[in-house]
């Protein structure tokens, strides 16, 4: 295996990057608005997903998935969104990073875009009753909210989700025959003595009566 930490081989300045590839277009550099635009919040309304990506402290990074139903973010105005917290893992990696660190970056998805939208900004954790009143589902409020403080904005071109064939049905995979099912994967790593079949009813069951 090579050996990635060769001086002769690290990428290690600016100028190390910039001799490798070209400049970025007028265009590239230009389109990112310290806001969200009507094209920007329409792009959010229509997304039911996300992935919020975190920094803490010594350097450890986090990206964590959030979803919901087509505009479960909310544009509060051109420089502020709200994003509720439903149950998850409880782990709140990304909540605690954000307590050493508030940046935080944003990537929307929308099923059928090969485009991404990319939000840059300061995030706090809130209960504010009014924001989270506003998010009640199912007859319940989120745990919290995340509010984002808009710094950067930008539509990402379509390359990649074009290289991966994303949104191609003909790119989907079968779970059954190409990868273990929830319950093998959390046995083997967790090393239980326990059927794959219990462990995969436990978490359906769970994702069933605490989606929200």
């Amino acid at each position: 295996m090579a050996n990635t930490r060769s001086p002769s081989e690290t990428v290690a300045s600016g100028a190390d990057l910039r001799g490798i590839y070209k400049p970025p277009s007028r265009g590239a550099v230009a389109k990112e608005i310290p806001r969200l635009d009507r094209h920007c919040r329409r792009f959010i309304e229509l997304s039911p997903f996300l992935c919020l990506g975190t920094m803490g402290p010594d350097s450890r990074a986090d990206v964590s998935p959030r979803g919901g139903e087509p505009g479960f973010v909310h544009v509060i105005d051109e420089t502020h969104i709200a994003i509720p917290d439903r149950p998850g893992n409880n782990r709140l990696d990304s909540f605690t990073n954000l307590l050493h660190d508030p940046g935080v970056a944003l990537l929307f998805l929308v099923p059928g875009f090969e485009d991404v939208l990319r939000v840059n900004g300061l995030g706090r954790v809130t209960t504010d009753p009014e924001l989270m009143a506003r998010f009640t589902a199912d007859g319940k409020p989120p745990r919290t909210v995340l509010v984002v403080e808009v710094r950067e904005a930008q539509l990402h071109c379509g390359k990649a989700v074009r290289r991966a064939g994303l949104w191609d049905p003909a790119a989907q995979l079968d779970r059954a025959s190409t990868f273990p099912n929830t319950g093998e994967v959390l046995r083997d790593q967790l090393n239980l003595d326990m059927e794959a079949r219990i462990i995969d009813e436990a978490v359906e069951k769970d994702a069933r009566e605490n989606l929200y």
